[in-house]
């Protein structure tokens, strides 16, 4: 039988609160927000800066400061080069831990953080990709963030930014239809997505 659940989503597409009622609903524990803190505590780092990381990709000036190249012309840049920094990628490798040590408890709803990929072949592991139409998406995120007036542009940056990071720490594509059991457009309602992927869940596994 199924016992964990993964759900990748479209920025804007509602799946991260489709999510939280998913797990409400099964009495199952959430991971999604929870990373971060728990990543922090871990690494004993400041919650701001694991949530400034969160599903991100280092740039390349910090990867090629970590492989030690142009380590002069680097230097007066804090940090960059030490082995010892917090950064994406050491954010990227606790949460695939994080993953890992859920699934062998079971009885989750892990959100995002490439969990798809992490859990890839898990029998027990149902994987979900929510999407939504654009406008939908565009409405939603105005009314999460109404103050903001370029809204389309982050959308597109928000996506690129999930594709960049399960591509370059877990060799995925984000998109690739093969790592999802079942991929849901959110304009069927709230209701409606969250009551097909729990009767999904009870089919079996």
């Amino acid at each position: 039988m199924f016992r964990v659940l993964t759900i990748a989503r479209e920025y804007g597409s509602g799946g991260a609160f489709i999510g939280r009622r998913i797990a409400d609903q099964l009495g199952w524990m959430l991971l999604d927000k929870v990373f971060i803190e728990d990543i922090a505590r871990a690494a004993n780092v400041d919650p701001q800066l694991a949530r400034r990381l969160d599903e991100r990709t280092d740039s390349w000036l910090e990867r090629l400061g970590r492989q030690g190249l142009w380590r002069g012309a680097l230097e007066g840049m804090a940090l960059v080069g030490q082995p010892d920094v917090f950064d994406a990628g050491t954010m990227a490798a606790l949460a695939q831990t994080m993953i890992e040590e859920a699934h062998q408890r079971g009885n989750c709803v892990i959100v995002g953080r490439g969990a798809q990929c992490v859990l890839k072949g898990r029998e027990d592991a149902f994987h979900v990709f929510i999407y939504a139409p654009w406008a939908e998406r565009v409405a939603r995120i105005q009314r999460r963030l109404p103050d903001k007036t370029d809204i389309e542009d982050l959308i597109r940056a928000m996506d690129r930014q999930r594709g960049d990071y399960i591509r370059t720490y877990f060799g995925c594509n984000w998109m690739d239809p093969h790592l999802y059991h079942l991929m849901i457009s959110s304009q069927l309602g709230e209701d409606q997505v969250e009551s097909t992927i729990i009767e999904a869940l009870a089919s079996g596994g």
